[in-house]
């Protein structure tokens, strides 16, 4: 008996199946800034979350750890939590989500988390935010060769789920 004849077989399935490829179809700066603008808000709002909670929750001495550690250390551990975090699992962050963009690779697939990691040191070079001036990719897209891209591009629907 063969193995497509066979009603006992286990049913099988491509479950990883290819990557889902996105046309690239690049966000403009205009979307680009209200990302910024936003995800701003939410590492500014999430930094104090989490002092907040280190306060409740440690008490005296959780504010005295947070104190010695250098600011520009403290605030690098941070940004790169929020976009590693975000990033990395989404490759969206809450402003990528408002103004439907993704990060993707070259080939349009999800960006590795090497890439992920990359994106998060590059946008920590000075005047990193204003290489968007003289270039269509910032250094934080050039470098770990990601881009930018609409979510669900306007010449065709969501793919189904």
């Amino acid at each position: 008996m063969s193995q497509i004849e066979n009603p006992y077989r286990t049913p099988s399935s491509d479950v990883g199946g290819p990557e889902q490829r996105r046309a690239l179809e690049l966000a403009g700066k205009g979307r680009r800034f209200g990302t910024y603008v936003i995800d701003w808000i939410g590492f500014f709002s999430g930094s104090l979350i989490f002092g907040v909670v280190v306060g409740l929750t440690m008490g005296e001495a959780g504010v005295e750890m947070l104190t010695r550690i250098p600011d520009m250390l403290l605030g690098v551990i941070m940004i790169m939590s929020y976009y590693v975090f975000f990033e990395g699992i989404w490759a969206r962050t809450p402003g990528k989500f408002l103004f439907g963009t993704v990060v993707v690779n070259e080939q349009g697939g999800r960006p590795s988390i090497g890439q992920v990691f990359g994106r998060s040191l590059c946008r920590l070079i000075p005047f990193e935010a204003f290489s968007f001036l003289v270039r269509d990719r910032g250094w934080h897209d050039s470098i770990p060769k990601t881009y930018v891209v609409l979510a669900h591009s306007p010449s065709r629907p969501p793919p189904l789920q």
